[in-house]
């Protein structure tokens, strides 16, 4: 009879407790090494952030400073359009009130 490649049952169980195990290791995370610049280099992004957020809002603060410039700009030219065309529409009826007063002067004579 031919020998047995695997041998016997506890060689076979004890292979495959051991494959099991250097499988298990193998799933297991390593121990990290701690990068020195680790913190360091975090600090600094976190500074770049805070600086690009206060630039952004600065922009944002801006445009909304100009957004409302030109809203009270726009406001204040309506209303000198609309004081405007209330004073053409005064004259406008105080000139058709003269006529019809001329024209009752003239209906008198």
């Amino acid at each position: 009879m031919k020998p047995q490649k695997f041998g016997s049952f506890t060689d076979r169980q004890a292979t495959s407790a051991e494959a099991k195990k250097a499988l298990v290791a193998k799933l297991k995370p390593k121990p990290a090494v701690a990068d020195p610049l680790f913190e360091e280099r975090r600090l600094q992004r976190q500074l770049e952030l805070e600086e690009l957020r206060a630039q952004r809002a600065a922009e944002r603060h801006a445009r909304r400073e100009e957004s409302a410039r030109k809203d009270a700009e726009r406001q204040a030219l309506e209303a000198e359009i609309a004081e405007a065309m209330e004073l053409e529409l005064r004259a406008k009826q105080k000139l058709a009130r003269d006529a019809r007063y001329a024209a009752r002067k003239q209906r008198r004579k």
